[in-house]
């Protein structure tokens, strides 16, 4: 069943391509080179740097030396979830890799992307440190004002103007674009990206279905007690520590298995969401009241 088996994992490669579409925080997707992975296999290594700042030039003495600090901070992976999926036998490997695609991209686009993003969302409103406020915007004056006020407190704080992206909902921006004035398009175009989150997977906090319990067989997630609404949300990219992977573990065929006959297949999501213990300025979450 080789063939077969190459036949699906073309189909396997092409989830990461599904998932960015499907993904509003994908933009946020680290740069590998300098990571690299821990001692335990749900470990990665992240390099910190620390320095000392200027001192004062003595014509008779020279330079005062300085100590620079190269330190590596371990970070566990936070997210982990699962799902298997049953598709019967077909006429020929083509045409159930196909149904085995259109199966996948589905799941992803409807059911594992938004639950991401929700978990990183709620991840990053979580951290210690960020910037957080809470208040109601009832007209989009207030939006606009509100978005100012995230830029004003950014650039206080040095954080880098050139990627920050805002995540903020359709019904806010809308009504920001709405507006129509040189004053929200300049506010607007200070942002290096602007991402529309629908509300459904915009909260500071979520509670994850484990699949299994009773009332969560469903699974995927759901609004946590407590939690509030995210208006809108900056981040610096830099300042996010965002890996995920995707992954079909387990290809089981038709033959092998022995329960029916069907294909059977695995679908596993694990990544990080977290902040830079150093970079927590560079986000910025404002939310309902």
């Amino acid at each position: 069943m080789a063939n077969a088996i190459s036949k699906f994992r073309k189909y396997i490669d092409t989830l990461d391509e599904v998932y960015k579409i499907s993904s509003v925080t994908s933009v946020l997707d680290g740069n590998n080179r300098l990571v690299r992975m821990g001692a335990n296999a749900n470990e990665i290594i992240i390099p910190k740097m620390s320095m000392d700042g200027l001192a004062d030039y003595s014509r008779e003495n020279g330079y005062v030396s300085g100590d620079v600090t190269l330190t590596n901070e371990t970070v566990v992976f936070n997210y982990e979830r699962g799902r298997s999926f049953t598709v019967d036998a077909m006429d020929n490997e083509e045409t159930a890799g196909v149904a085995f695609g259109q199966l996948s991209s589905e799941f992803i686009r409807t059911k594992a992307a938004p639950e991401i993003d929700a978990f990183r969302f709620a991840q990053y409103a979580g951290i210690d440190g960020i910037t957080s406020v809470s208040a109601n915007l009832a007209t989009a004056a207030e939006t606009l004002e509100a978005l100012i006020a995230a830029q004003n407190s950014m650039d206080e704080n040095e954080v880098p103007m050139e990627s920050r992206i805002l995540f903020i909902t359709p019904t806010l921006y809308n009504g920001v674009m709405n507006i129509d004035t040189t004053k929200s398009k300049a506010v607007l175009d200070s942002f290096c990206q602007i991402v529309r989150v629908p509300q459904s997977r915009f909260y500071t906090a979520i509670e994850l279905y484990d699949g299994a319990s009773s009332g969560e067989e469903t699974g995927h997630f759901a609004k946590a007690s407590g939690a509030a609404d995210i208006n809108f949300m900056v981040i610096e990219k830099s300042a996010a520590i965002q890996y995920q992977k995707h992954l079909v573990s387990k290809v089981v065929t038709p033959e092998e298995n022995q329960l029916s006959d069907a294909w059977k297949f695995f679908y596993r999501s694990y990544g990080i969401a977290d902040v830079y213990e150093n970079k927590v300025c560079g986000v910025y979450v404002h939310k309902k009241a």
